[in-house]
């Protein structure tokens, strides 16, 4: 089971933020580890811990199968804070991973100057225990975000997370042509890439979600406009992600594939990349971002049925949503720097943070409790908790000379700890 974000410590909030709750803020991330819990760890630590270059076992006296299950139910922040060997135990692949943020980013320089486009994309995860960015393998294919002829303009690349990866579903080639005949999926616990099956009709400017471990496209344009395509959905089940097929690199899985579903009616979708949101068995979604007029809709992936979003709904869609656990969806109001969240009995939103930063907002992603709110110039993000009684913010920058375009929340990467 993937544990929920790690506990933070804030520092003193500035003056701008405004809320009811009265949240707190702070550009330094600290972890808090319970003072009680804490005492007792460190009155073990020289007993379990005096000599960490010589190989020894995780708890003394115990094997370490059986070690690795009691510690298991031990906080990581904790483990990671004792010794040595707990702090490999828990970057092990065999050790519950806890929830990390994952980054796409762009050079600044090369996004300013729109030089290198092909090379300037990068992959990155911020791990919270160490609070340090890593760097994921760079993918096999290079992604387009500004092309030479269009300085001021940005290219999506549009990514969904499901069943704990990262997938790739959409780009654009220099040629301005879909980049992706198939999709490529990043997988934490092996690090690696790997290809998904062929796309049916590769596309960008698209529709993108997940729902549980199904991956839905809809809509968008291939290499021309095409009504056919623009009203297309497919969706792949990625129900075999977690097997061996990631000890092969790129391999494909076999029994992947994507498959035709019930289409739109017209292709309004197709205008720009959208998310579509994943939420108690539907996906949601809307045509145009920000707070402009909008059309709204919901897919329901049992019935494979389309539907009118209600209208309480679509009025308080004003910028970048998420869902948490496809349960409750949360949406910033990008031009007055609201997070709420949707109250499906009496179809309104319910407000939960008023803070300046979230003006602007350029996506929204949830998990573990946390609501991640990425800055509108790609310089950092916004972290809420959003389960605490008062809810309380802090920031994390982006890796230094870069800039974030999305932002994604997935299990840490497995890694030797040196």
């Amino acid at each position: 089971m993937t544990s929920a974000f790690l506990p933070f410590k804030e520092t003193l909030s500035p003056p701008h933020t405004r809320t009811h709750q009265n949240p707190m803020s702070s550009t330094k991330v600290e972890l808090e580890v319970p003072h009680h819990t804490a005492a007792a760890f460190k009155r073990q630590k020289h007993h379990h811990c005096h000599n960490e270059n010589n190989d020894q076992s995780l708890l003394p006296g115990l094997p370490d199968d059986i070690a690795q299950i009691c510690l298991s139910l031990v906080h990581p922040s904790i483990l990671y804070s004792v010794c040595h060997s707990w702090r490999r135990l828990i970057y092990s692949p065999s050790f519950p991973p806890f929830l990390s943020i994952y980054a796409l980013c762009v050079s600044k320089k090369a996004a300013d100057q729109a030089s290198n486009h092909s090379t300037s994309v990068e992959f990155s995860c911020f791990e919270p225990l160490s609070c340090k960015w890593l760097s994921l393998p760079p993918p096999p294919l290079q992604f387009l975000f500004h092309h030479p002829s269009f300085i001021s303009r940005k290219l999506p690349i549009q990514s969904v997370s499901v069943s704990g990866n990262l997938v790739l579903v959409a780009a654009t080639t220099d040629q301005f042509l879909p980049a992706l005949s198939r999709p490529l999926i990043f997988n934490p616990l092996f690090q690696r890439w790997t290809y998904g099956p062929p796309f049916a009709a590769p596309r960008r400017w698209c529709v993108a979600g997940a729902s549980r471990s199904v991956v839905y496209v809809a809509s968008g344009i291939g290499s021309h406009y095409n009504t056919e395509l623009a009203r297309s959905v497919e969706k792949w089940d990625l129900k075999n992600i977690n097997n061996n097929d990631f000890r092969s690199p790129l391999g494909i899985e076999r029994s992947w594939k994507w498959e035709k579903m019930g289409g739109l009616k017209d292709g309004k979708f197709s205008r720009e990349s959208i998310d579509a949101i994943g939420w108690r068995g539907k996906l949601c979604m809307v045509n145009v971002k920000g707070d402009a007029a909008k059309e709204g809709k919901i897919y329901d992936v049992k019935t494979d049925a389309w539907s009118e979003m209600p209208e309480g709904m679509l009025v308080g869609w004003r910028g970048p949503a998420a869902s948490m656990d496809e349960e409750t969806i949360y949406v910033v109001d990008e031009s007055k720097g609201v997070l709420r969240k949707y109250d499906s009995d009496r179809d309104m939103w319910v407000e939960i943070v008023v803070d300046d930063r979230l003006k602007g907002a350029h996506q929204t992603v949830a998990g573990g409790g946390k609501v991640c709110v990425l800055f509108g110039n790609g310089g950092g993000f916004v972290v809420m908790d959003v389960v605490a009684q008062a809810p309380k913010l802090w920031v994390v920058d982006t890796p230094a000379g870069f800039e974030a375009v999305s932002i994604h929340i997935l299990p840490r990467m497995s890694h030797t700890v040196h």
